[in-house]
């Protein structure tokens, strides 16, 4: 998400590599701590949607009640659009927008969600303010990330070791912070939500069978190449190409261990407004 005021800048960015992980996730896999709170026929606005596949998700649970998707690709939203389309989900619709000015009025939603969205913002408490805002008395944001310190795998690999500083020097050179998971409940407080009203709580995402590590290894030794983290890495003087296969190739190797595990730990919070 971007503004004039806040020149964020998506370390991901929408490579085919980046699109494929999105797909991938569903409400069940990357939204379960929401799901006990939804309830059929209320409004949901799913901020910094990507390919929304999530959000498509959301929208079967909550029908007949509107879902919007936004985000700030235009490429993305299309994206979006034709899955939405393809599934035959009728009351779920997409659009352009920035998370610092939401397009809505005041109290325009019964659920605000925001899923691996905080971690690339520059400015995360204004973002959630604004969320906030949209959001009516006695709603629920909700919102989940990654905290990249807390990754771990296994067997140990000085190639991962190394892409893991470099994603925190490339996120930090963005004025992002590869650790949000860990600080949601520090910033909702922050945003001036109730603390009564908030219920933090951690998921994981974990690869460790074949197929699952072997899709994991290879998507992210596409992205340590050819996605904007690469670019990112080489644009700020922190890695060079060869640097960069490298990394790829640490991660391919990883993926054709036996015994590979690795396991993603996320920050969740539902903070009523």
């Amino acid at each position: 998400m971007n503004s004039p005021t806040h020149p964020d800048v998506y370390t991901h960015g929408h490579h085919e590599s980046v699109l494929r992980s999105h797909r991938w996730r569903t409400a069940e896999n990357s939204a379960a701590y929401l799901l006990p709170a939804l309830v059929p026929g209320t409004r949901l606005l799913d901020v910094g949607c990507g390919p929304g596949s999530v959000t498509i998700d959301l929208a079967a649970r909550l029908e007949p009640g509107e879902v919007v998707g936004v985000d700030t690709s235009a490429a993305v939203v299309e994206i979006a659009q034709k899955a939405a389309a393809d599934a035959g989900a009728d009351n779920v619709t997409f659009q352009v927008a920035d998370a610092y000015e939401l397009p809505f009025p005041d109290d325009a939603f019964d659920v605000v969600h925001a899923h691996q969205v905080l971690q690339h913002l520059t400015d995360p408490i204004a973002a959630l303010r604004e969320m906030r805002r949209v959001t009516r008395p006695g709603g629920v944001v909700a919102l989940r990330d990654a905290d990249y310190s807390g990754m771990t795998w296994y067997p140990q690999s000085g190639g991962l070791d190394e892409w893991l500083a470099l994603y925190h020097e490339v996120t930090q050179a963005n004025g992002a912070d590869a650790n949000a998971g860990r600080k949601l409940l520090s910033w909702v407080r922050e945003a001036g939500f109730d603390p009564e009203g908030i219920v933090p709580s951690a998921g994981v995402w974990c690869y460790a069978t074949p197929e699952d590590r072997t899709w994991w290894a290879g998507l992210w030794a596409d992205r340590s190449v050819a996605s904007n983290f690469a670019a990112q890495a080489i644009a700020h003087g922190l890695a060079d190409e060869v640097g960069l296969e490298l990394l790829a190739d640490a991660w391919r190797e990883w993926g054709k261990q036996p015994d590979g595990w690795f396991a993603v730990l996320h920050g969740e919070v539902l903070a009523r407004a």
